[in-house]
């Protein structure tokens, strides 16, 4: 177990702009940042980072909390695993005590654990043939170097060797006690019914790892040296619990921050294009990972921009998938251009043969907006043929039809209609045409269309049974997790004045007036406050930020981060009260309005138990009673009666 020390090292070290930075695109907005909520299809950013709190709040899911519970959540992370992944980025120790390990938790390690140490155990073994053998010397280094890739860009990808004999990884593997189970599960080895020794699935290849957003291995691409072997030039992982190709990219790991700075995504073919463009220090660049592109994996692009380059050689089967990819990609709302390298050339050899600023402004000059492109591409091939070309320009007002924006849409089709002399309205009546077919073959994978209808019956529901006291519960909460050891200046009923901080003032009314907490997360938390009050602790907001509990790292995001801010008004000479100040009267009216909800709830529980009452008297006086107690609150609060 991490010991307490090495966690609240962690806590006071990382920062959640740095960590959340590399995954969705922050722009400042006052004091925090915004960007694009990661886990829902958004149009406006709703997704706040406070640097200064240290948390987050995504106001389209509600989801919120520290860095190691954003891990959690875009990772699938364990809390250990997040804070691991943390210590690691910020080169923090990880200590553990051992002793509070029981003999089933040492052996309980879950097969995704152990799928995610093979590929590393792995990933090592390859590395370590390519650098420490004469084999891998002789053979795969010398492949990279013909290639002209520097060690540290061979480094920087972890590249490596697979030996040619055939189980030399599967013995290896073997031998350090993992199960032959557990080998076949990772597609690392195969084990044909007449070779019960196994068979390493990338022998004799250069072995290129494919890693996760956060950078973990889920799997290999390898490349065959031999051109006498009739086999597959490469040879990717098979699917497995960890690894699903359609939601890798190849390079983003390398590349997120890159492509973030940049605002701009290059999307190329190969894993080598890939790594020639870093070594050529063009990094804001990734591969498919042996696929065609992906609704998933535009989405891992789109957390970070939603600019895109496509860059292809000259290849004609390359250039007609281009127009698959071209379509899905508009269909998320990204904007597109392409390039397409002289003829011979592809990204790889292209970044060798020129220096790192004429490879830059050649991708910034060339590359043509898709209407270009297939105007360039389609219209070649219609020559003079009027029915080709009107083939060509529907082919193009179909991309148009995948363009969600109304905006940009018209604006394409204004496009299409100058480039060929053609009017926008007989272009407007082909795009309707195409508008529905687009719609249907776009993949309904997002969260928007799988989950609006039943977002809209839960809206409803909530509507109509919306609880005041449930709300103010709520409120009562966030005040002792926002302001919960702020002091408050009072008088008792004598006029006598003294001191009381929030959570205290709150606790009183609760204790005193025996009220029952609504919500579980509530009660946990306020248990949390008054353990700290027995133990002469004052626990608001900054005890829960460590709190190993994604539902309490939410609520404190709730409380602690809003949605808006109030411009500088003060410029106009127009002021206005801050929270804090207001403060004290502001805990005044919620004590008192949770205490006239909570009286309200006590006389229908009251009403509801007539029913089983032969004799309801003593009932009808207690309602009586607190009937005229709501009332004196109703005076109090100032309500009209």
């Amino acid at each position: 177990m991490i010991t307490k020390e090495t966690i609240d090292q962690i806590f006071s070290t990382i920062r959640v702009e740095e960590i959340i930075g590399e995954y969705v695109q922050l722009k400042r907005a006052g004091s925090n940042f915004k960007g694009l909520s990661p886990f829902h299809e958004e149009k406006s950013p709703s997704f706040v980072v406070s640097p200064s709190k240290q948390i987050w709040k995504d106001f389209s899911t509600g989801k919120g909390g520290t860095a190691i519970s954003f891990l959690m959540e875009i990772e699938n992370f364990t809390y250990p695993e997040a804070l691991r992944h943390a210590a690691k980025k910020y080169g923090i120790e990880i200590k553990e005590d051992v002793k509070e390990y029981s003999e089933e938790q040492i052996q309980a390690q879950t097969e995704r654990d152990i799928l995610y140490k093979i590929h590393e155990i792995a990933n090592d073994f390859f590395q370590t043939q390519l650098w420490g053998s004469e084999e891998g010397q002789m053979i795969a280094y010398s492949y990279f170097k013909e290639r002209e890739l520097r060690d540290d860009i061979i480094k920087k990808f972890q590249l490596g060797y697979s030996p040619e004999k055939k189980n030399a990884f599967t013995e290896f593997a073997l031998d350090k006690a993992y199960s032959k189970e557990i080998l076949e599960k990772s597609g690392l080895s195969i084990f044909p019914e007449n070779t019960p020794s196994g068979i390493d699935r990338f022998r004799d290849r250069v072995v290129f790892p494919i890693h996760s957003f956060s950078g973990r291995v889920l799997g290999f691409g390898a490349r065959i040296l031999k051109n006498n072997v009739k086999t597959a030039k490469y040879l990717n992982s098979p699917e497995t619990e960890i690894y699903h190709k359609s939601n890798v990219l190849y390079g983003l790991n390398q590349g997120k921050q890159a492509i973030s700075r940049k605002n701009l995504c290059l999307l190329v073919e190969g894993y080598m294009d890939v790594v020639s463009l870093h070594q050529s220090g063009i990094e804001n660049v990734v591969a498919s990972s042996g696929t065609s592109l992906t609704t998933e994996q535009i989405k891992l692009i789109k957390r970070l921009t939603e600019n895109v380059t496509i860059l292809f050689d000259g290849d004609n089967a390359g250039i007609k998938a281009s127009f698959r990819s071209i379509d899905m990609l508009l269909s998320e709302g990204m904007n597109i251009r392409v390039l397409l390298f002289p003829d011979g050339d592809d990204p790889d050899s292209f970044a060798r043969k020129h220096p790192h600023d004429y490879v830059e402004n050649f991708i910034d000059k060339e590359a043509k907006d898709f209407i270009d492109f297939k105007a360039e591409i389609l219209l070649k091939e219609a020559n003079d043929d009027p029915i080709k070309k009107a083939e060509a320009i529907r082919d193009i007002v179909k991309s148009v039809a995948f363009v969600k924006n109304d905006l940009k849409r018209e604006v394409y089709l204004k496009e299409v209609s100058n480039k060929f002399g053609l009017s926008e309205q007989s272009l407007f009546n082909e795009l309707q045409i195409h508008k529905n077919s687009a719609e249907q073959e776009r993949k309904p994978s997002s969260f928007q269309e799988k989950q609006a209808p039943q977002k809209l019956e839960v809206v409803q529901e909530v509507s109509e049974t919306i609880n005041p006291l449930l709300m103010l519960e709520e409120k009562l909460v966030d005040l002792m997790l926002k302001y919960g050891d702020l002091v408050l200046n009072r008088k008792d009923h004598e006029g006598n004045e003294y001191q009381i901080t929030v959570i205290e003032e709150i606790l009183n009314h609760l204790e005193e007036d025996e009220c029952e907490i609504q919500l579980n997360i509530n009660q946990k938390i306020i248990s949390e406050i008054k353990e700290g009050i027995e133990k002469k602790e004052l626990r608001s907001g900054k005890f829960f930020f460590n709190f190993m509990d994604e539902e309490v790292s939410g609520k404190l995001a709730n409380a602690l981060i809003d949605n808006y801010q109030t411009s500088n008004w003060n410029q106009y000479n127009i002021y206005f009260s801050s929270e804090e100040e207001v403060l004290p009267k502001m805990v005044s009216d919620i004590v008192l309005r949770h205490k006239r909800e909570y009286v309200v709830k006590i006389i229908n529980d009251l009403k509801h138990s007539l029913n089983t009452e032969e004799d309801g008297t003593p009932i009808y006086q207690q309602i009586i009673l607190l009937t005229q107690l709501k009332n004196n609150l109703d005076k109090e609060l100032f309500r009209i009666l």
